[in-house]
């Protein structure tokens, strides 16, 4: 049972939302989805997020997958609540909620829906951290039309707001600015690497925190960490080759990982469909087909893991 809330490190998941046939959120596969983290040894995971479909939730259904994983987790992982909205109301008032159902970390998104200043994104995450300043917070930065939270910022937040202790950058040729942020804030900022993983051998040795990818390769990509952290180069290279087709084809469009991630965790035995709300994604039948053989071979890769590495 975890006594405190512990740093984020290695590998943290995204838990996908599972559904019923008739799209409602389906509570018994839900609680299977965070036995597998815990069972793979995770010390934490991360829910609602983009890869849980939360822009396709209600607020309710939001809060009400944090308090189903809280329960079942019981205090055996830490369960990191995803609070994103746009309106810095409705975010603050989700994330006091995911507080009192139990949560041990608040992540929330900076709001890109349409550009924004900076002096805007700093008024909307010193509010939002002032909202719950006894919990601490993940801030999530993805910004497809422009440059992500500037380290000036980061640092200036870190100063006023202790409860700021991670953030995570999905962006690519980012081994510079991460550096330059663990530098700027003494390394006391957790700096965690997103889209899927896909930058996650450059990042190691910069001195990441952790990863958060999707949670059917978690596991896999927890051994990756540990063995390149532990300085056993060609081992972690060998299994992240291995892993990658996967990532990399089904990052290729948001509602086709959503397809791809379940069809995995199908595999690997702990769901039972692979259905998203719609809209969703309908593959055509290469790709369906190509997803069941990618999914074979991470099959054979975790019980390779289990012998070679």
């Amino acid at each position: 049972m975890l006594t405190q809330t512990q740093a984020l490190v290695g590998s943290i998941p995204i838990i996908p939302t599972p559904f019923t046939p008739n799209e409602e959120i389906d509570e018994a596969q839900l609680r299977n989805l965070i036995e597998f983290a815990i069972s793979a040894g995770l010390q934490s995971v991360c829910l609602p997020a983009y890869a849980s479909e939360f822009y396709k939730l209600t607020d309710e259904e939001k809060l009400k997958v944090v308090e189903i994983a809280v329960s079942q987790a019981n205090g055996r992982l830490q369960i990191i609540a995803q609070s994103n909205h746009p309106s810095l109301k409705i975010a603050i008032k989700l994330a006091q909620a995911n507080v009192l159902a139990g949560a041990d970390i608040i992540s929330l998104a900076v709001p890109r829906i349409f550009g924004l200043p900076e002096a805007s994104v700093k008024e909307y995450l010193a509010t939002f951290f002032e909202a719950i300043p006894n919990t601490p917070v993940l801030v999530q930065d993805f910004n497809p039309g422009g440059q992500s939270i500037s380290v000036a910022l980061i640092k200036e937040l870190q100063l006023a707001h202790p409860n700021f202790k991670y953030l995570k950058l999905e962006e690519p040729l980012c081994a510079p600015k991460f550096e330059e942020i663990i530098a700027a804030t003494n390394g006391e900022i957790g700096v965690l690497e997103g889209w899927g993983g896909l930058y996650l051998l450059e990042l190691i040795p910069v001195g990441i925190a952790g990863v958060m990818p999707g949670l059917a390769v978690s596991d896999i990509l927890q051994k990756v960490f540990e063995l390149r952290k532990n300085g056993e180069h060609t081992k972690a290279f060998e299994i992240f080759e291995r892993v990658m087709p996967q990532i990399f084809f089904s990052l290729q469009n948001m509602e086709l990982f959503h397809y791809a991630e379940k069809e995995l965790l199908i595999a690997r035995g702990v769901l039972t469909n692979s259905i998203a709300r719609k809209a969703a994604y309908i593959p055509d039948s290469s790709s369906v087909a190509y997803i069941k053989e990618l999914n074979q071979r991470i099959l054979t890769l975790v019980e390779d893991i289990k012998t070679k590495y």
